[in-house]
């Protein structure tokens, strides 16, 4: 599923009207019904009705695309269909959950059982997200709901498709109120269809808008949202103040980047996608360049073999050998937790470079990794000469892993980049392998021939960026895909909704994921999954986001094996995997 910006969704909007000359008052019926069905879903969902229940008009039932912004399971439910009209399988390869609404195929009119004392208010804007509004309130009149329009403003500054929507809705007598002109009881309504702001809006709701936005939030009813919750940056998922804080959001056409990155996927509930005809297609002809990671995504994309098959004939060789640099006295947790994820993730063999002092405190802690001293027995921690052991043995390992439980030593930043420039394996950094790095001006080391993985929690990414943690935070996703291309690495952007970038200018939001992960030890384990990935033969991008999805999912079957995810720690992930 691609992930749009504003600009992007704007230029597809336009490709689809000029060139292939779907008229834009087409789209804007097709949100109307879309937002209809998805409000009596919900309808149907309070008075305990599930979608099957009862009779079904037209026949035949299609569910639409789900995306849950805060997966408790945050994934993509995709029984329901893409918006290119594609199967896929769960977040976990099996069934996925009964998404929330429906569309009803045929010319037989949406109906809601018993929605005498339904009552909608249809809060619109000026723009084409009040057309949208307008568009809903028709159907969901067809369908025996109440509605009542809340113009934002004057209705007569309604123009183009708004303004024909505007026409249709006084032609049929639907009921309208002026926000300002007019008393507009919130008490009175059962629910809230936000159709105020769309992607086009910038910057902070003011007027009447804002003040539209505090009493529906205030008025404790369900609030649906057309397209984005207004108030929320369609691209970085900023909450501008005020902001709707939706039940649901229906999506149109294409996945907005800003739905997928908190704080705004907090705000905008439960966000279901759905297709208005707009071509899932012309996302990718026309250069989108963020998709959420699924199984799908990882399959069709990426090129990964989610099911990670194994030969009748392969053997510890087959799968390849990692090194891994890691560990200190005081931090000698970190390496044991990378080696070990390593191992679950797939590859043959594991060598853990590591001071010699540490060596006595974790012999037969994992007997299946090799332990290779880096320094002498008297060093609890790293110095600039053991760099050439650790590039000595990395001649006969398939990749090398940085900084689980590094420290910091003296001359760090000489020993960091003799391994950038001397390893000739793929090299993945993290930790304190990474706090070195944005002390150093690594842009004038030599060039390296293979690729290079950095996983960054935002704290660490702020150092790399110079910026502060609410810049990184801010807009994630472009952030990451703005390094990822100046300095040629591939960034794994961790956190809520981790984000991977390439170099090439693809970025992909993990879907997986549990509140319980926020535990120590959780991103030694992401680095030890990615590279014991990589071992096995995986390009960098794809070992970095199938790691990813992999490290969110082993959390998820972590957590839910335990009586509260607050007991999950970094060891039960592994177990997990």
């Amino acid at each position: 599923m691609d992930l749009v910006t504003a600009e992007e969704m704007r230029k597809l909007d336009e490709v689809t009207i000029n060139r292939l000359g779907i008229p834009a008052i087409a789209l804007m019926e097709n949100a109307g019904r879309a937002i209809a069905e998805e409000i009596i879903a919900l309808c149907r969902r309070r008075r305990g009705i599930m979608p099957g229940d009862g009779a079904r008009a037209g026949g035949a039932v299609q569910a639409p695309a789900d995306w849950r912004g805060a997966r408790e399971a945050a994934a993509f439910r995709s029984a329901a269909r893409d918006s290119g009209g594609r199967a896929a399988a769960g977040a976990d390869g099996g069934p996925a959950a009964q998404p929330p609404g429906f569309r009803v195929s045929g010319d037989r009119a949406l109906t809601l059982e018993q929605a005498g004392d339904e009552h909608w208010l249809i809060l619109a804007g000026k723009g084409n997200n009040g057309g949208d509004g307008l568009a809903a309130a028709r159907h969901l009149r067809e369908a025996g709901i109440a509605v009542t329009l809340v113009y934002a403003a004057a209705p007569e500054t309604l123009a183009g498709e708004a303004a024909r929507q505007r026409d249709a809705a006084a032609a049929l007598g639907l009921p309208a109120l002026v926000y300002g002109r007019d008393r507009v009881d919130f008490a009175a309504c059962s629910g809230i269809l936000d159709a105020l702001l769309g992607t086009g809006s910038a910057g902070a709701p003011r007027g009447a808008y804002a003040e539209l936005i505090a009493a529906a939030n205030a008025s404790g009813k369900p609030i649906v949202s057309a397209d984005i919750p207004s108030g929320l940056n369609a691209d970085t998922g900023e909450l501008h103040e005020p902001c709707i804080r939706a039940e649901v959001t229906v999506c149109l056409a294409l996945l907005k980047r800003g739905l997928t990155q908190y704080p705004g996927a907090g705000a905008a509930g439960q966000v279901v996608v759905r297709s208005i005809g707009i071509p899932a297609a012309l996302a990718r002809e026309h250069g989108v360049q963020a998709a959420l990671l699924t199984p799908e995504t990882l399959r069709t994309r990426l090129g990964v073999d989610v099911s990670r098959r194994r030969s009748p004939e392969g053997h510890k060789g087959t799968y390849g050998h990692v090194l891994l640099a890691a560990g200190s006295l005081n931090m000698s947790g970190a390496g044991l937790l990378s080696a070990r994820a390593a191992l679950r993730a797939g590859c043959g063999l594991v060598t853990w470079a590591l001071p010699g002092a540490l060596q006595p405190h974790v012999i037969g802690a994992a007997p299946e990794v090799m332990l290779a001293p880096a320094s002498g027995p008297e060093h609890g921690g790293w110095n600039a000469g053991t760099a050439a052991e650790v590039l000595r043995l990395s001649a006969s390992r398939d990749v090398t892993a940085a900084g689980p439980g590094l420290g910091r030593f003296a001359e760090d930043t000489a020993w960091l980049r003799m391994l950038w420039e001397g390893l000739e394996t793929p090299l993945l950094l993290d930790a304190d392998a990474l706090n070195i790095l944005a002390e150093a001006d690594y842009g004038s080391w030599k060039p390296r021939r293979h690729p290079v993985i950095l996983t960054p929690h935002p704290g660490e990414m702020a150092r790399l960026a110079g910026v502060s943690t609410a810049e990184v935070q801010r807009d994630r996703i472009g952030l990451a895909l703005e390094y990822a291309q100046r300095s040629g690495v591939v960034l794994v952007l961790k956190g809520a909704h981790t984000v991977i970038a390439s170099p090439d200018g693809q970025a992909y939001v993990n879907t997986t994921g549990h509140p319980g992960m926020g535990t120590g030890g959780a991103g030694d384990v992401l680095t030890g999954i990615i590279a014991g990935l990589l071992a096995q033969g995986l390009e960098a991008v794809q070992a970095a986001a199938f790691g990813v999805y992999l490290h969110g999912l082993a959390g998820e079957r972590a957590a839910g094996k335990r009586d509260h995810p607050a007991a999950l720690i970094a060891g039960d992930i592994i177990e997990a995997l």
